[in-house]
């Protein structure tokens, strides 16, 4: 439900734009606010309710096929958990910032989610959020 916290156990994914992404691996870019934005757009895997990551990526390809008019060849998907993400920023973050990921269902996009309280050009915070990534796929 739209304003729900994801739990710290859960996961998320996020898009990344083949513009954040260098030799193959994605940069702390990917991971910062565009200046229209107050959160970073995110897709919270367990509300897509699927019995295996595979299946997962699987209906987060579907959704952006839908969603967007062209996903990059070169674009990649980025996993990463909730609680090392916000623990992360938490202890090690100059201010102790306090990131918030919440439900914030589009539609044709039920699943989609925020990361919030993120800052807009804060370098620092998209590093740390990068070192938490899990595992990459590719978005197409």
């Amino acid at each position: 439900m739209k304003g729900d916290t994801v739990p710290d156990q859960h996961h998320i994914a996020r898009l990344c734009n083949p513009k954040h992404i260098d030799n193959g691996f994605i940069q702390a870019t990917a991971f910062m606010l565009r200046v229209s934005e107050e959160s970073l757009s995110v897709n919270w895997l367990e509300f897509l309710n699927c019995l295996s990551r595979k299946r997962e990526i699987a209906e987060l390809r579907n959704i952006y096929s839908k969603k967007f008019t062209k996903v990059g060849g070169r674009a990649q998907i980025a996993v990463l958990n909730v609680g090392e993400i916000r623990e992360k920023v938490l202890t090690e973050s100059p201010d102790r910032r306090n990131l918030k990921v919440l439900h914030d269902p589009e539609v044709n996009d039920p699943s989609h989610s925020g990361i919030y309280n993120l800052k807009q050009d804060d370098e620092l915070i998209a590093e740390m959020i990068l070192e938490t990534v899990r595992e990459t796929y590719p978005a197409r």
